[in-house]
């Protein structure tokens, strides 16, 4: 089985194996990763968060264990430019340092074999947690409470005040979504650091573990380009430009595929 195969096989049980699969991710670019070894370590450190908790009510749990794993180096990641070790599971376990989703899904695994309840939520450009029926946030990145108008301030630095908050940006995110946005975290991290190879196995995945979007096909429409990939290119281009709704970014994938070599005939 390959460490895509073995990523996949993780969503198909029950529980889903959330961080094995982003484990055999890793692994997918370092064939030295040892998604059973990472595991044990993980078991490891939630025997020490354990024993470091105060005596409160599962449900009141998820920010003590936060703020336990930030006094252990669990952080941001602040280095720029970002690299692709700030989403590699291993390198985050290793380094305690990464990017908001890796902390939090670390966090989540801990949570589950801790009987914490506790859930992913696919906020635009930081990725969030919260309690199930809590009336606030979690920042992964220490366990800072976040409430609407403090989610409306990291919005608006996220991306200005042209976005406004919405129920939609509080969704809480499936398994499948969660290794979808690791993937395209790492795509845009490896194509950022010019590893176009190991950009274009996260641009596969992405659009394997999900529904894609325009943006994603011409994400790896572009890879290909790098790679002089002209066919596979168009083959990108093509369904981009069936799933836009910008006439703008239309016009330009036009012209882009208009651009491009002619499609050599078969022969028969």
């Amino acid at each position: 089985m390959t460490p895509r195969q073995a990523c996949m096989a993780c969503l198909e049980r029950d529980p889903v194996a959330l961080l094995e699969a982003a484990l055999w991710i890793a692994a997918e670019h370092d064939g030295g990763v040892d998604p059973a070894q990472q595991l044990r370590k993980v078991r490891d450190l939630q025997i020490d968060v354990s024993n470091h908790l105060p005596m409160l009510p599962l449900g009141e749990l998820a920010q003590p264990l936060l703020r336990e794993l930030n006094a252990m180096g669990f952080q941001q990641d602040e280095y720029h430019p970002l690299r692709p070790q700030a989403a590699l599971l291993d390198k985050v376990l290793e380094r305690r340092r990464g990017q908001p989703l890796a902390l939090a899904l670390l966090t989540l695994e801990l949570a589950r074999g801790l009987s914490i309840p506790l859930e992913g939520v696919n906020f635009p450009g930081h990725f969030l947690l919260r309690v199930p029926g809590a009336d606030h946030l979690l920042d992964p990145c220490g366990g800072r409470r976040l409430y609407p108008t403090d989610c409306r301030e990291l919005l608006g630095r996220q991306f200005g005040p042209q976005l406004q908050l919405s129920a939609e940006h509080l969704l809480t995110a499936t398994p499948q979504q969660m290794l979808q946005r690791l993937s395209r975290n790492l795509r845009q991290l490896h194509t950022t650091h010019d590893d176009d190879l190991a950009a274009l196995k996260d641009a596969e995945r992405v659009l394997q573990l999900g529904p894609a979007t325009a943006s994603d096909y011409l994400a790896r429409a572009t890879l290909y380009q790098h790679l002089e990939c002209p066919q596979a290119e168009r083959f990108d281009l093509e369904y981009a430009l069936l799933l836009s709704d910008d006439p703008i970014q239309r016009l330009r994938l036009t012209e882009r595929l208009g651009q491009l070599p002619p499609l050599t005939p078969s022969l028969h």
